[in-house]
Formats: C-alpha cells, sequence, structure tokens
C-alpha cells in the first residue's frame, strides 16, 4: 500500500463507503479531531516516558478507542464497515471510562478550585489532549444525532473527564503540587 494515492490533491477524500467529500466537510473535520486528541495522547506517553504502567496502558487503549470512534465518522452508513470491528464503542466503553476515573479519584487529593493545566510535561500534554476532546466533542455534537450516536457522545464527554484525571494523577505521582485559580 502507497502512503499517497494523489486523490486527494483537489481537496477532496473518501468516506468508508466510497463516497468523496471535502476535506473541509464537518465530518472530515469531527474525525480529524478525534485524530488529534489520539496524537496528542501518543506525545504524552513519549514525553512521560517511562509514565507509571497502569496510566500507559489507559492510554494505549484510549487511543485504540479513538481510532475506532474515527472510523465510525468516517463511515456515513447506518452502520460501521465490515472492515471495522478492531474495537466497539458502546455505553460499556463509557462504564469503563468512568471506572478508570473512580480508580484516579480515590489516589488524588480533593478537588476544591479550578486549577492551571500544567505540572510534569505528560501531565500537560494531557491537560492539551483533554481541550482538544473537547473540541472534538463540539464537532461531533455539531454533526447530529443521526451522525453520531449517544454512545460515541457520550464517550467523547468522558473521555474529556478522564484526561483531566489523567493529567492529575501524573502530576501528582510526580510529587508536583497543583496550581489553583
Amino acid at each position: 500500500m502507497k502512503i499517497y494515492t494523489k486523490t486527494g490533491d483537489a481537496g477532496e477524500t473518501g468516506l468508508f463507503d466510497g463516497s468523496r467529500v471535502s476535506k473541509a466537510d464537518p465530518r472530515v473535520d469531527a474525525y480529524g479531531e478525534v485524530d488529534e486528541v489520539g496524537a496528542w495522547l501518543g506525545v504524552a506517553r513519549a514525553v512521560g516516558a517511562p509514565l507509571d504502567a497502569d496510566l500507559d496502558e489507559i492510554l494505549i487503549g484510549i487511543q485504540r478507542d479513538l481510532f475506532a470512534l474515527g472510523a465510525r465518522l468516517a463511515d456515513p452508513s447506518a452502520r460501521i464497515a465490515a472492515r471495522v470491528t478492531k474495537v466497539v464503542l458502546d455505553h460499556g466503553s463509557v462504564n469503563r471510562l468512568e471506572g478508570w476515573i473512580d480508580r484516579l479519584e480515590k489516589e488524588l487529593p480533593p478537588l476544591r478550585e479550578f486549577i492551571l493545566a500544567g505540572g510534569a510535561p505528560a501531565g500537560a500534554m494531557l491537560h492539551l489532549a483533554r481541550t482538544v476532546c473537547r473540541r472534538a466533542e463540539r464537532r461531533i455534537v455539531a454533526l447530529g444525532p443521526e451522525t453520531a450516536d449517544e454512545a460515541v457522545t457520550a464517550y467523547v464527554n468522558r473521555l474529556s473527564d478522564l484526561l483531566f484525571m489523567l493529567a492529575r494523577a501524573v502530576n501528582h505521582r510526580r510529587g508536583l503540587a497543583e496550581i489553583t485559580w
């Protein structure tokens, strides 16, 4: 498989059903934002190396989920393309995120004020990933419920909460105090 196909040179891209749309299409914008979240998670994993194994495992799982989420957004048919079956995003996926949030919350000091993004490089990157995740959520919601089902929007909403908790956990485990607003 060649990395370049030249099929996008005129500003169009292909969706999973074979249709062609503008690269400025809201659907393409939404899955591009999701892709950016995954890339920031990769940066956080790289700059934080070695991250604690449990946190790294969570981030790898999320990156896999984000590929599946992007694939769902790139498929305009009523069901996901048959070739995209590696990860299913459903309410169980949302519950998994909530479980991680709950687990991390137990090890962190209670949050009583807003905190400023920063801390260790990986913590700061996770704060950045959280903001990109919120932007992705806005783009996905703008597509409407016929494009993004409830499980997808709930997943992205909960993911931004988890990224916040992961940023706090990285900084806490590094012994860095949170700076409040």
